[in-house]
């Protein structure tokens, strides 16, 4: 994984005003320069033609803290389109996942479906690292350090099964008690057997969504299927966390919809 380094725009344009003075002396003396002959002389300044507009490029991209800067961050944070919503009058706010948000899981996949959800105002998204439980398939991560964190798993389904076609269904995978069990333990890491209290069917717009209860872990787990893809909602926090905001935690894992 990439490091991105951020520098003081203050600091780059004072280095870049120094730099720019000293090789315009440089290609002063470069023009007034008789002694060598024309081929060398013109290679030399021409060297210092071409670092001088690349120093001058970059004063103008990061000497300025306003747009400048906000261009170059964006394109470093393409992948990462905010979608979150002002809160409501409760103050919660609902995520949709932007349609040119990146992530394709695959060559040959098409386009991830839009999902949303609502959660608390003070959650926000975190980074998602490729060395996280569930690998590259793990599409977003949320978090609040009061409540909890939870994340969305996006998994082609041909990698569980070959027989599935292109515009599946949850109840095509199977029933709940067979996608939990398939399924759970890209979520919690390890086999569920013994460790689902509850699990429940809703539908929404026509779409079925298969809802579980894990402890231990303490894991609220929401699933469901569109296109070519099973789409794993997972809701935890820790035995303080659990206790103290199940309701919202609840409220959350009920909320998430494929649109």
């Amino acid at each position: 994984m990439g490091t991105i380094v951020y520098t003081s725009p203050c600091l780059c344009w004072k280095m870049c005003a120094s730099e720019r003075r000293r090789f315009r002396a440089r290609a002063s003396a470069c023009s007034s320069e008789g002694t060598k002959s024309d081929e060398e002389s013109e290679k030399k300044c021409g060297m210092v033609n071409r670092r001088f507009a690349m120093i001058s490029g970059a004063s103008m991209v990061l000497g300025f803290s306003g747009e400048g800067l906000a261009v170059v961050k964006q394109g470093l944070l393409a992948g990462r389109v905010p979608g979150l919503s002002e809160p409501d009058e409760q103050g919660w706010r609902t995520y949709r996942r932007p349609d040119d948000k990146s992530g394709g899981h695959g060559v040959g996949w098409s386009p991830i479906i839009p999902y949303s959800f609502s959660v608390p105002q003070e959650w926000d998204e975190v980074p998602v690292s490729i060395a996280d439980l569930g690998g590259t398939e793990i599409d977003l991560r949320f978090a609040s350090p009061k409540e909890g964190r939870l994340f969305v798993i996006v998994a082609p389904v041909k990698r569980f099964s070959d027989t599935l076609g292109e515009d599946i269904t949850i109840e095509e995978i199977g029933p709940p008690e067979k996608v939990i069990n398939a399924f759970g333990p890209e979520v919690i890491g390890e086999n569920v057997e013994g460790k689902v209290l509850s699990s429940e069917v809703t539908e929404d717009s026509g779409r079925k969504y298969y809802h579980f209860e894990l402890e231990p872990p303490h894991v609220l787990i929401t699933a469901t299927a569109a296109g070519n893809r099973l789409y794993l909602f997972s809701v935890t926090g820790n035995g303080l966390q659990w206790k103290r905001h199940y309701s919202d935690l609840n409220r959350i894992a009920r909320s998430f919809r494929v649109i």
